[in-house]
């Protein structure tokens, strides 16, 4: 599914609530797969490494990447880096190709200046905004030209490493769960458990 309009209903459906990030996500997602001509993945064949964090105005924006180009935590094939910048690089797994996607600063300083985001300053759950506050702006992100928002960068090709599909379990010897295997910790007493019950950090 490449249709933008299609994408941002399911989109709607999926993030939950109307905000204007979200639609920006799925505008730049577009982009990014657009300039490196591959469709949305279905498997793992795209990989997104994103700049974003968390409890940070604009993270919805996340959320759009995803759907636009397939690439999930689900999957494996998304990273966060935590940087706290409305950022990403998208890379085509089997080629190296990559190419990194961020909002404008101009654009990205006036949009928080928005009638929406002050309401989310001042404490308003985004679903309780007022529609005729946020279709307009959704409405205006949708027809907005790219280049108008996104600098594009294209970085030099880089194969990130393919992780194989993990399937080996076992049962933690204390708490009796299923863990895969790459997460048991050794006990001082030989059997193996899962991080929780290990007292490892990770």
């Amino acid at each position: 599914m490449t249709d933008p309009t299609g994408l941002l209903e399911w989109g709607i459906q999926f993030h939950g609530h109307k905000c204007p990030a979200m639609p920006l996500g799925i505008r730049a997602g577009l982009e990014a797969c657009a300039n490196l001509n591959v469709p949305r993945s279905r498997n793992k064949k795209l990989h997104v490494i994103a700049e974003t964090g968390k409890g940070h105005a604009a993270g919805c924006c996340l959320d759009g990447v995803m759907i636009a180009t397939g690439c999930t935590y689900g999957k494996s094939n998304i990273e966060k880096l935590y940087y706290n910048k409305m950022a990403f690089t998208l890379i085509d797994v089997a080629s190296g190709h990559r190419v990194r996607l961020a909002l404008k600063p101009d654009f990205f300083e006036n949009a928080l200046q928005s009638r929406f985001v002050q309401q989310r300053k001042a404490g308003v759950p985004p679903q309780d905004i007022p529609a005729e506050v946020v279709d307009l702006l959704i409405e205006r992100i949708m027809g907005l030209d790219a280049s108008e928002f996104l600098a594009v960068e294209s970085l030099p090709d880089e194969v990130p490493p393919v992780r194989k599909g993990l399937f080996d379990t076992a049962r933690c010897a204390r708490c009796g769960e299923v863990v895969f295997v790459d997460k048991l910790r050794v006990l001082a007493d030989k059997r193996l458990a899962c991080v929780p019950c290990s007292g490892y950090d990770s």
